[in-house]
């Protein structure tokens, strides 16, 4: 079943919901995926910013009281060349930056870049 494209007034609307350091944060985050991805889908999925290509979830931004997360939703696959990446579990791994601290945009698009490079990747046999 085909699913509606999403207005870019909700993703707006998501912004004016949250507090200003978190938008400021999300912002730099959003503004750094598509500056490497510019074909990734910005949808509001389960509360979070998240980032499609295609059908497929590649990452999310999540935001808590005192940090944001990018989620990596394929993130186990690039534990070895990121091992900034956090968390445990099947697959996702998230990188964490506090609300009033820099983002390390860099980072940001270097993951976006691996995360992409991942999907094209065939899935090894034990996964």
């Amino acid at each position: 079943m085909r699913r509606p494209l999403q207005s870019p007034a909700l993703v707006n609307a998501f912004y004016d919901s949250v507090r200003p350091e978190q938008r400021d944060t999300a912002q730099v985050i959003h503004k750094a995926i598509l500056s490497v991805a510019p074909h990734l889908r910005p949808e509001v999925k389960w509360g979070n910013l998240c980032f499609m290509n295609d059908n497929d979830n590649v990452m999310a931004i999540v935001l808590y009281k005192m940090h944001a997360h990018l989620q990596i939703f394929n993130g186990v696959m690039l534990v070895k060349e990121f091992p900034e990446l956090e968390g445990a579990g099947k697959g996702m791994r998230h990188i964490k930056t506090r609300y009033r601290q820099p983002v390390n945009e860099q980072l940001v698009r270097e993951l976006t870049l691996g995360c992409l490079q991942a999907w094209n990747r065939p899935t090894p046999r034990w996964a």
